[in-house]
């Protein structure tokens, strides 16, 4: 599967959730790719926005959705990478806010 098999997959199953992609589409597609890429390295999809240890067990948070998506949109709009995004962030009716890592830190440092 390639990205653009990858966006219509996902968007098909995340949008009647609430969640939407970035509607900046290289952005989007890139992201996608690193994705792809983090698959064929790990055998999962880690977020491509943070550092895999490369052990399932250990990454089981970051795989993409990741734990952290569902409060990030609700609180600010976007997730942390910016790939799932509210209809409202997409639609500019919330201000674009960065949003801060949530991954404890001792998750982050292995």
């Amino acid at each position: 599967m390639d990205a653009q098999g990858l966006y219509k997959t996902l968007r098909a199953l995340q949008e009647p959730k609430g969640y939407y992609f970035n509607k900046d589409m290289d952005m989007t597609i890139s992201l996608l790719e690193s994705l792809l890429k983090n698959r064929t390295r790990y055998g999962y999809m880690a977020c491509p926005c943070r550092l895999a240890n490369g052990e399932l067990a250990k990454d089981k948070d970051i795989i993409c959705p990741c734990v952290y998506r569902e409060p990030d949109v609700r609180e600010y709009g976007a997730c942390f990478c910016g790939l799932y995004v509210s209809e409202a962030w997409n639609n500019e009716a919330i201000e674009h806010e960065c949003v801060p890592e949530r991954r404890p830190v001792e998750k982050i440092l292995g």
